[in-house]
């Protein structure tokens, strides 16, 4: 990476994700350094062409099928309980080696591998507040974990993150931590829903809260791949095929927050809960599937390349993921799924990432299909939960009750894996009460 290239890209950054607004010129320049980034990692991979992803507008002639009719493209998905080798997975011994190998093709074809030499993070206090949200007194601090930059100074990597606990408890306190979205100047953020804030749900049940910001420490575009811990750890050069993507560098950035909670007494770091909507819902569930210390999942539309099904031909698609726009969130070996390869050829799929979660809960949240749309199939995560269970009652835990997809609106929430679809639309917000109502048999 060129010193011009770097300063170039660090002042796009500054301005896209800081505190004024870019400009087209600087979203053009952005977006040509990613259209730069992805056609090279084709190049790597000798990729000439890739099949194009359907549109996300229902209106559009080349709209994403919302048919189930036509949803099932595929004849069989991968066995989570067979190894590689054609053997059966028996017992809970024999489990443990397959995730093992399963870990091992998610790091290889989907997510990249987390590398052996990411720097140490130190964390350092920015402030500390005491404070009353939803009229309960809260200790509110704000982190900044520093990355060591020593081996390449030229990119400085921080992870901001900020949690709040309740004051009036005398013990140590579950804690749920969200990937949080830091909003530009000038961008209008979404309506808050009615009634009380999931900050104010979670410190009624006598619980703490964190929000981490992912793109704090990793940008959220492929020109942000030289750069963020990504590009640090590479000194500012391109990917390897397997190289981590965003969405595992996230997970990384949330796996560090929890070696913080670990040193705070207050905090009952065993009963830390992940969640994440859409794209977060994607890093939460990856999250949960790599680091056994979360001791429970909420993941919030999280849609192809998270917990639904690459296979099914409904809504966003695998030639959706590996295009310039959404590419970076894995590892280049991914984009050959959208070119000489199809979702078929993938040894994996996401129910076997759900399954990674075993034996810990995880809860499916999903919007309704005539508000939020049918891009994120709920179906499609549905039916990866379902295909989930298996793996679950081999641990003696509890799959969901039923392997028909229920009526909108229904809590599945009898198991240790959970699945409602709301009335809303791209939010866990009306979700939250289910979440709290069955997360509480688990962090009493």
């Amino acid at each position: 990476m060129t010193r011009s290239w770097t300063f170039t890209f660090l002042f796009l950054l500054s301005t896209l994700f800081g505190f004024a607004q870019p400009n087209p010129a600087q979203r053009d320049s952005l977006n040509k350094l990613t259209q730069a980034d992805h056609q090279l990692m084709m190049q790597l991979l000798g990729i000439e062409s890739l099949r194009p992803g359907p549109s996300g507008n229902p209106q559009a002639p080349n709209a994403a099928n919302a048919e189930e009719s036509r949803a099932k493209t595929y004849e069989s998905v991968p066995d989570p309980l067979v190894f590689e080798d054609g053997r059966e997975v028996k017992n809970p011994a024999d489990w443990y080696k397959r995730s093992a190998e399963l870990n091992e093709l998610f790091d290889r074809e989907m997510y990249g591998r987390t590398p052996e030499n990411v720097p140490e993070v130190t964390w350092a206090l920015i402030w500390e507040k005491d404070t009353v949200i939803g009229g309960i007194k809260t200790r509110y601090r704000k982190m900044r974990g520093n990355v060591d930059n020593s081996e390449f100074p030229s990119i400085s990597v921080g992870i901001d993150f900020e949690y709040g606990v309740p004051r009036n408890v005398d013990k140590s306190v579950p804690l749920v931590m969200e990937f949080g979205w830091i909003w530009p100047v000038g961008m209008q953020r979404p309506p808050a829903p009615a009634g009380p804030s999931w900050l104010e749900q979670v410190l009624s049940q006598g619980w703490g809260f964190g929000i981490i910001i992912p793109t704090s420490f990793q940008a959220d575009h492929g020109a942000g791949l030289r750069t963020g811990i990504i590009g640090l750890v590479n000194k500012g050069e391109p990917r390897k095929p397997d190289d981590w993507g965003t969405l595992k560098a996230w997970a990384w950035g949330a796996s560090r927050a929890l070696d913080f909670l670990e040193t705070d007494p207050s905090i009952d770091s065993k009963k830390v809960v992940i969640e994440g909507l859409s794209r977060y819902g994607k890093a939460a569930l990856v999250t949960m599937a790599y680091d056994q210390r979360f001791a429970m999942g909420l993941i919030g539309s999280s849609g192809a390349g998270g917990a639904k099904l690459l296979r099914r031909t409904f809504g966003e698609q695998v030639e959706n993921l590996a295009s310039s726009g959404e590419y970076h969130w894995f590892t280049p070996n991914f984009i050959q799924y959208a070119g000489p390869l199809t979702p078929n050829d993938l040894p994996v799929d996401a129910h076997e990432l759900i399954a990674l979660c075993v034996p810990r809960p995880v809860f499916i949240s999903v919007g309704s299909p005539t508000v939020e749309g049918q891009w994120i199939d709920a179906k499609g995560m549905f039916e990866a939960t379902v295909l989930a269970g298996p793996v679950y009652e081999l641990l003696g835990k509890k799959p969901l009750s039923t392997q028909d997809f229920p009526p909108i609106q229904t809590f599945l929430d009898s198991g240790d894996l959970a699945f409602r679809q709301h009335e809303g639309g791209h939010t866990v917000g009306p979700n939250w009460p289910y979440f709290i109502e069955w997360a509480r048999r688990y962090l009493k």
